[in-house]
């Protein structure tokens, strides 16, 4: 369908790609006119600020991307006042992602996380 200027307008149809679970695993972007495929893969992003280290998310967790141990000193110091209170009520636990590459971006951390610490980001 060409656009006004004559060029090839871009029709963008995404698909998911389901593991054996039925766990959204990969996202497909196909961009028609360029005939390209690439895939978009995302991960786990905890923000700390909120984190209680509850430990919700490495319970559900069945790849493995998640632990809880108390926060490293360089991360507590880019807390705001505020955050770095609610951090130390908590003994300054706090989740971390040292597995994010098996990740498979199925959003149960997000949906078991009572902080909404979680997000699944692009990378």
């Amino acid at each position: 369908m060409p656009t006004s200027a004559g060029t090839p307008a871009l029709i963008v149809l995404s698909s998911l790609a389901l593991d054996c679970a039925g766990r959204r695993a990969l996202r497909i972007t196909f961009i028609s006119g360029s005939g390209s495929m690439r895939p978009e893969r995302s991960s786990a992003l905890s923000r700390r600020a909120r984190c209680e280290g509850k430990h919700d998310c490495v319970d559900v967790c069945p790849y493995g991307v998640f632990e809880v141990r108390r926060m490293d000193d360089p991360d507590f110091a880019r807390l705001s006042l505020l955050g770095r209170l609610k951090s130390m009520a908590h003994r300054r636990q706090t989740a971390y992602t040292p597995a994010a590459d098996a990740c498979q971006a199925c959003g149960l951390c997000v949906v078991s996380c009572p902080e909404k610490a979680i997000s699944l980001v692009r990378v």
